[in-house]
């Protein structure tokens, strides 16, 4: 039993974290449920395809392996199944009514994700990877889910920047996966200098977009908050869906 807290604590701090942080409209707790569990369910697909693409990179040596394993292996077909899950779940929604909402959704949906290989991990190898993990891999998984969420969020509903945001929903997560798991694969000495480093600038960023969404939030009060929101800089065209 405490194996499986301290395998899925850290996502429910982190889900309750995002929820109460989306501050101006609340989402449906039902939607907020599926999004957690269609980011649980997709391990299935995720599993056997990660299996197979890293039989083909034992044809690579050395860094080529990590590389593969790390942008192809693990990042391309996890943050992919995100990004499709979140797509098919809430593009449509009529709930997804706000920019801050592509953070929740995306965010609980990578949360889902994290728990199941979180859980799958910590049961394989013990206490001690729980403790490492719930401060590496699960805020990490997060802040790729916030990254994605923020330009999906802004996709939604600035159409002349859709395609673009489009991109980039599921390019920099992509890359900022890739880029989180080639540090541990190498197993270079010197890159693991720059591990925490990268973890504390992942979550700056992250923080950093959140306040960006909720600064600029359609449902937002200037009479609540005493400044002109006028002035506030948003993302340059009038929002619609």
């Amino acid at each position: 039993m405490t194996t499986i807290i301290l395998a899925l604590g850290p996502v429910f701090i982190i889900a309750f974290y995002i929820y109460f942080r989306d501050k101006y409209e609340k989402e449906p707790w039902t939607i907020l449920l599926l999004a957690m569990l269609a980011g649980c369910f997709i391990t299935l697909p995720i599993l056997p395809i990660e299996l197979l693409f890293s039989k083909v990179g034992e044809s690579f040596g050395g860094l080529w392996n990590a590389a593969w394993n790390s942008f192809f292996v693990a990042a391309l077909c996890e943050e992919g199944f995100k990004f499709l899950a979140l797509v098919l779940l809430v593009w449509k929604n009529k709930e997804f009514n706000e920019k801050f909402d592509g953070i929740v959704y995306a965010t609980f949906i990578s949360l889902g994700f994290a728990g199941v290989e979180n859980l799958l991990y910590v049961l394989k190898t013990g206490v001690s990877t729980g403790i490492v993990r719930a401060i590496t891999a699960v805020p990490a998984h997060a802040i790729f889910g916030i990254t994605m969420g923020f330009f999906f969020g802004i996709a939604k509903f600035y159409p002349k920047k859709r395609k673009r945001y489009l991109h980039y929903s599921f390019l920099l997560p992509f890359f900022l996966h890739g880029c989180y798991d080639f540090i541990l694969m190498s197993e270079l000495n010197y890159l693991f200098f720059f591990f925490v480093p990268f973890v504390v600038y992942l979550w700056i960023s992250g923080l950093k977009k959140m306040k960006k969404l909720n600064e600029t939030s359609f449902f937002r009060n200037d009479l609540d908050i005493g400044i002109d929101f006028s002035k506030v800089k948003d993302f340059g065209d009038k929002p619609s869906n």
